[in-house]
């Protein structure tokens, strides 16, 4: 296995560990107090699901790659 396709795995992993990280705070009390008066989840949950997304995605492209 090169290194490209463990990198692309050690991404995945990251990045699926940020997004349940973003989701465990998304259910914290302060967390929901600010999406009950803004509407919106807050910035720290969102930098998370959006690093995770993008660092699965990247770690799908480079583990799939030949």
């Amino acid at each position: 296995m090169g290194q490209t396709k463990i990198g692309g795995i050690v991404l995945i992993v990251v990045g699926l560990g940020l997004a349940y990280w973003g989701y465990e705070e998304s259910s914290s009390l302060g967390s929901s107090l600010n999406q009950a008066f803004s509407g919106s989840p807050s910035d720290n949950v969102m930098l998370k699901y959006i690093g995770g997304a993008a660092s699965v995605a990247v770690g799908a492209f480079l583990f799939t790659r030949k």
